[in-house]
């Protein structure tokens, strides 16, 4: 696999995406709950960040119902999320001391 070209992203570059991405860039499916817990934040504020990486098709998010009808969400990057994400950690890299 060759070097990703090192790109400034910005829809990335906030803190609480860059950690979404990176914790889905260990491969599958995140559920909602987990990402919630491990970046410490509310529904308002993880739903917000995810509807920014969704609407520039860096996540797909897939709704299923449980047997009591409520949904549990699961969240995966997409391969053009992995690619954005692999950029700007070349980008950091690249103006790092």
């Amino acid at each position: 696999m060759s070097s990703p070209e090192p790109v400034f992203d910005a829809v990335i570059h906030a803190p609480q995406r860059l950690q979404i991405c990176a914790m889905l860039a260990r491969g599958g499916e995140v559920e909602f709950g987990v990402l919630r817990e491990g970046l410490d934040v509310s529904d308002a504020t993880l739903s917000k960040h995810l509807r920014t990486l969704t609407d520039a098709g860096y996540v797909d998010l897939r709704r299923v119902k449980r047997t009591q009808g409520q949904a549990r969400t699961w969240v995966s990057l997409t391969p053009a999320g992995l690619q954005a994400l692999r950029g700007h950690f070349a980008f950091l890299q690249s103006i790092a001391p």
